[in-house]
């Protein structure tokens, strides 16, 4: 028995200008409920797969689908799909507009037709799960990057959408604020969201991820679990290197100081491992 995935992209092709294709062939699906690393070089079209996501863009052809219904283009069918699939961009300057935090992620219950009430409601809950409630009244250009990464999320969860699509979000953050954000990811997820994340940060993405989907030259390339993709032997003609773990683990291996094959996907787990291993000895 198959299950139909909440989004699914079968053989998108776009280009911006003449030349060559900035997706040519990408395919993926997305089951509700997991969390999914898109990985892969620069170029390789993974924002221009997340703008047809939310059908920001039009494919040239191929065909994107909702909960297997195909999409369409008229206004009724974009206002509900955006509804149900937020987009966060890379940059949170190109998302937030408003003079203070509030205004700005108020702004998309309002356009839902909420009344004000619910729309404000709405928005402090959003904030609230982000950590940034009691900076609603600041001006958004004052806060620093990991803050306004989180307005930006608490923009989209204010819509109470199923999924959040998220460009690259760990980029340009220091620990602290991706230490939040991880957080935040974790108490999305527990609260049933769908996340799609486009990252470079493999290391994060291998304890972090249930699926993954490499991109290449506009195409899917790869797909499947952390452990049968992110550790692969061809990981740099693929277009990244191999996590830190994995590197670890497999050169314990060699030296028979782990089993053969064993994947930590965690510190801990890497420490169970070494832990069995002595207390078996």
């Amino acid at each position: 028995m198959t299950t139909t995935p909440l989004i699914a992209a079968d053989n998108l092709t776009f280009r911006y200008r003449p030349g060559n294709l900035a997706l040519d062939g990408a395919t993926l699906a997305i089951p509700a409920g997991t969390r999914v690393a898109l990985v892969g070089p620069n170029g390789a079209g993974k924002s221009t797969l997340f703008l047809h996501i939310n059908a920001i863009l039009r494919p040239l052809a191929g065909q994107l689908s909702y909960m297997g219904r195909p999409y369409r283009y008229s206004g009724e069918f974009l206002a509900a799909l955006r509804q149900k699939v937020g987009l966060v961009f890379q940059d949170p300057d190109t998302q937030l507009f408003a003079g203070n935090v509030l205004d700005d992620v108020i702004f998309g219950p309002m356009n839902m037709g909420l009344t004000a009430g619910e729309a404000v409601r709405r928005a402090e809950a959003a904030l609230e799960a982000v950590g940034m409630l009691d900076q609603r009244t600041a001006p958004v250009h004052f806060l620093s990057q990991g803050q306004k990464k989180r307005v930006a999320i608490a923009g989209v969860l204010a819509m109470d959408p199923e999924a959040l699509v998220m460009d690259e979000p760990t980029a340009g953050l220091d620990y602290p604020g991706l230490t939040s954000l991880k957080e935040t990811l974790t108490m999305l997820h527990t609260a049933g969201k769908t996340l799609l994340v486009a990252t470079h940060d493999i290391d994060w993405a291998w304890g972090w991820a249930d699926l993954v989907f490499v991109l290449a030259g506009g195409r899917t390339i790869a797909a499947g679990a952390p452990a049968d993709i992110l550790a692969r032997a061809d990981h740099a003609e693929l277009g990244f290197a191999r996590p830190v773990l994995a590197e670890v683990a497999a050169a314990l291996g060699e030296r028979s100081i782990l089993p053969a094959g064993a994947v930590p996907r965690t510190a801990g787990e890497l420490a169970a491992l070494l832990a069995g291993r002595k207390g078996g000895q």
